[in-house]
């Protein structure tokens, strides 16, 4: 059982919680930190967790570790504040707004403080299942990813786990266009009428010599039913476009496979309703740690943090340490860099490298 608390009751808090309901043999919150208690009742009674208005209260409770779901200003102080108490922090992306800020917070880690970031975009299934397919070296060296999945940050974090780059500094190039689209439903649900918007797409090129991210990101593209992930990912020996995947087992023998997922429930079966995982070849290249709860991909993908962060506190090794979020964050201020002065950057090395 892995008992965690949360620092703030924003959207992204319902993940965590949401995981917990639909896993309790694996999870439980011991508490959930609010300014307005009495406002965030409906949390407690949806998700039968308790409300404290102190940090203090919460960590009374004895939690492994605390995630830290709050806005951004706040929560680089929220994490000197945990680090202060020796209670691991799981904090919600970005860690901090600005690279002087970030810099500070490493300093923490390096003094022995336990800190990794909620960067669930690479564990989400179907990007495991390609990262796992990577690893079996059919595809060569890769040199280039271009990905077309998730905003800032996370677009980054995506290329740097496809290409194997760390710490690099490339040279950027980028641009923003903007398209008409009918507008895409939200948080919130569709709009009541149609309506056309203005769609806004940032596009940027990370050059690290040998290697070649290319970073492409359209606004509406979690919600809308007509903006749909892309993915290329090319090595010397083959390439992954989207859920299919052409290498040469020689120079003379191609082999054309897809990744093939399976879920439990659909047509009569009576498994469940969960994903089951990602085979490839027919070999499983995927298994869905969580089965069989009843989740999203995105919080599959959340839970595997909370999974790996005990597993990090335990003595395992670290999921996604801060200086990776840091350094992801920071490249993600220099593409908006680029596109603002409209010519191309030469991304110098953070203190965190």
């Amino acid at each position: 059982m892995i008992n965690f608390g949360i620092v703030g009751t924003g959207w992204r808090s319902h993940f965590f919680l949401r995981v917990a309901k639909a896993c309790p043999d694996r999870f439980k919150c011991v508490g959930v930190v609010t300014r307005d208690p009495q406002k965030a009742a409906p949390i407690a009674e949806q998700y039968g967790v308790k409300l404290y208005a102190s940090l203090d209260d919460l960590l009374a409770q004895k939690p492994l570790f605390v995630v830290t779901s709050v806005p951004w200003p706040i929560n680089p102080g929220l994490l000197h504040q945990l680090a202060d108490t020796n209670m691991p922090a799981l904090s919600e992306t970005p860690p901090a707004p600005t690279v002087d800020e970030m810099a500070d917070l490493c300093k923490r880690t390096q003094a022995g403080a336990i800190i990794q970031v909620t960067e669930q975009y690479f564990l989400q299934p179907h990007h495991q299942a390609k990262l796992a397919f990577l690893q079996t070296g059919k595809l060569g060296t890769i040199s280039q990813a271009q990905v077309c999945a998730a905003h800032g940050y996370h677009g980054i974090s995506l290329i740097r786990k496809f290409l194997g780059i760390n710490f690099e500094c490339p040279t950027i190039t980028a641009t923003e266009f903007v398209s008409p689209i009918v507008k895409s439903p939200n948080r919130n649900g569709p709009t009541k009428t149609e309506e056309i918007a203005a769609s806004k797409q940032s596009i940027a090129w990370l050059n690290f010599g040998d290697k070649l991210g290319v970073f492409d990101f359209t606004g509406d593209l979690y919600f809308s039913h007509i903006r749909n992930q892309r993915l290329l990912i090319r090595g010397e020996r083959g390439e992954i476009i989207n859920d299919t995947v052409a290498y040469l087992q020689d120079h003379k023998t191609p082999t054309n496979l897809s990744f093939t997922r399976h879920t439990a429930g659909p047509e009569g079966n009576l498994e469940g309703n969960h994903l089951k995982g990602y085979q490839i070849g027919g070999e499983w290249i995927y298994t869905n740690p969580l089965a069989p709860g009843e989740l999203s991909d995105d919080e599959i993908a959340v839970g595997t943090c909370m999974l790996k962060m005990a597993e990090h506190i335990n003595g395992g090794e670290p999921f996604y340490p801060l200086e990776e979020a840091c350094q992801d964050h920071y490249l993600s201020l220099c593409i908006q860099q680029a596109q603002k002065e409209n010519q191309p950057i030469k991304v110098e090395t953070p203190p965190w490298a």
